[in-house]
């Protein structure tokens, strides 16, 4: 039934299962046998199992789904799985387990069975015990510290999963197998690597011996349906008010940063406004890891690489940038800005590259200027620190800051216009806030949005593009 994705001999057609393996020698002796372990069969109690002994039988599964996998990397032909069907490849893998099983005298009922063939799917064809986590809509990062803890975040708040690796070698084999597919490495040499899995999620890991208690690895999910600005605003992680001026300034070109700190929503924002782009419009997006999810229709992609083996080839976002300003642009994205391409990002924003847009860690408007401000000190540019402010004060319109809150909940707790230089000073305004009033019961935050009372910067251009905002959206609540 499934011969055409069997393993042959050189000049036999294809089949999963080795045909010449399964003939000449028994399938107990392609396993790995531990006398000790294989040697009694496990049977399933219908009454409840002491917690000793159901950790027992867990190991005992573990070790049986090694032994297993052992067989099925011996036994399929890994180079026709692709053209395999997911029921055919179920199928085979279920008729290979029950063989060996038989003859490893192992008694599974039939729900271990089912949870044992999926786990054997998933270590053929994904990533192992991390499958169901990335399968799972609910799940946003994955964080792995070490084989046996794993902690994902639902809703902004993190829990530790039930599911684990073996061992170490396992979470090593499966870190090899993602950034093995992209072309990277990781090893004591070179003890941590970026990458993007198939579905576009973005994928970080480190090893020993710079992971003291086992391999660190961070996987953000990549979110298939983008979330538009109706839908953030139904989320309450901004006000239709500001969501009519987010589009009258990427509208009218003002070049945006978007601060935030790790998982607070930066790139979702970022995603957000670019929604508000003209469809006529060049737009170029550099990325470490590509994320963005333009629907534009002339969109050119770019991601930076890092050197290879022999510590050549490398292409930062600041090469891509470079090349970027000379191919035409209406608008650059940069996913995230965070060393010296910051210098080219600016001069972008400030030589007839309007309605820019980058992302930027930091906790506030006024930090995200400091931090634009080390970046090109640390780029070794030396500039006073007055012509460095008027540079930014140049180049940069507006600052939008996203938070996570202490409860998980995602919002955009400023809108901040940068006016100009008032000496060495870069003067600043903040239009909207987030104000928090309170914690309820069960822990959420209680707050609102709120307009400070002053009236945008920017309100002529605003209305010279045919966006006139009505006074009222500035007016703050009072009561």
């Amino acid at each position: 039934m499934f011969s055409r994705y069997k393993k042959t001999a050189p000049g036999q057609p294809q089949a999963v299962r080795s045909a010449a393996t399964a003939t000449a020698a028994p399938a107990a002796e392609r396993i790995a046998r531990k006398p000790s372990t294989t040697d009694k069969p496990i049977t399933v109690p219908a009454r409840a199992v002491p917690v000793d002994k159901e950790k027992k039988r867990k190991e005992r599964l573990s070790e049986i789904k090694v032994e297993l996998h052992k067989v099925l990397l011996d036994s399929l032909n890994l180079a026709a799985l692709e053209t395999a069907t997911e029921q055919d490849l179920k199928a085979e893998i279920a008729a290979i387990a029950a063989e060996s099983l038989e003859e490893m005298s192992v008694v599974l009922n039939k729900e271990e069975r089912q949870a044992l063939h999926q786990e054997l799917y998933d270590e053929v064809t994904g990533l192992g015990p991390l499958e169901p986590l990335l399968k799972d809509e609910d799940v946003n990062d994955i964080l792995v510290n070490g084989p046996h803890q794993i902690f994902v975040e639902r809703n902004g708040k993190l829990s530790m999963s039930e599911i684990t690796f073996k061992d170490e070698r396992h979470l090593l084999r499966i870190i090899d197998k993602i950034v093995s597919a992209v072309g990277r490495r990781v090893d004591e040499s070179n003890p941590y690597v970026d990458a993007r899995l198939a579905d576009g999620s973005r994928f970080n890991a480190m090893v020993p011996p710079i992971a003291v208690d086992g391999s660190l690895v961070s996987i953000r999910k990549f979110k298939k349906d983008k979330l538009g600005v109706d839908e953030l605003v139904k989320f309450g992680a901004f006000t239709e008010e500001m969501a009519a001026y987010l589009q009258a300034a990427v509208s009218t070109r003002l070049n945006i940063i978007v601060s935030g700190g790790t998982g607070s929503g930066k790139t979702t924002t970022l995603n957000a406004l670019s929604s508000f782009i003209d469809n006529s419009e060049r737009i170029l997006t550099i990325e470490d890891t590509a994320e963005l999810q333009l629907q534009q229709t002339h969109v050119g992609r770019m991601e930076s690489r890092p050197a290879n083996v022999e510590g050549k080839g490398r292409v930062s976002q600041r090469d891509c940038l470079r090349n970027a300003l000379r191919m035409r642009p209406d608008r650059i994205i940069v996913g995230e800005t965070r060393g010296e391409e910051v210098i080219d990002m600016l001069q972008a924003m400030n030589t007839g590259h309007d309605g820019s847009m980058t992302t930027i860690h930091a906790n506030s408007a006024r930090d995200a200027v400091s931090r634009l401000e080390n970046m090109i000190a640390m780029a070794g540019i030396e500039m006073p620190l007055k012509a460095v402010r008027a540079q930014i004060a140049s180049a940069v319109n507006l600052i939008v800051q996203a938070s996570r809150l202490q409860d998980g909940s995602r919002r955009m707790v400023s809108v901040t216009e940068i006016t100009g230089m008032e000496g060495e000073v870069i003067s600043m305004q903040e239009v909207f806030r987030y104000e928090r009033l309170g914690l309820a019961p069960d822990g959420k935050i209680i707050g609102r949005f709120n307009a400070t009372g002053v009236r945008s910067y920017y309100s002529d251009r605003f209305k010279q593009w045919g966006y006139d905002l009505p006074a009222a959206i500035y007016e703050p609540i009072t009561e």
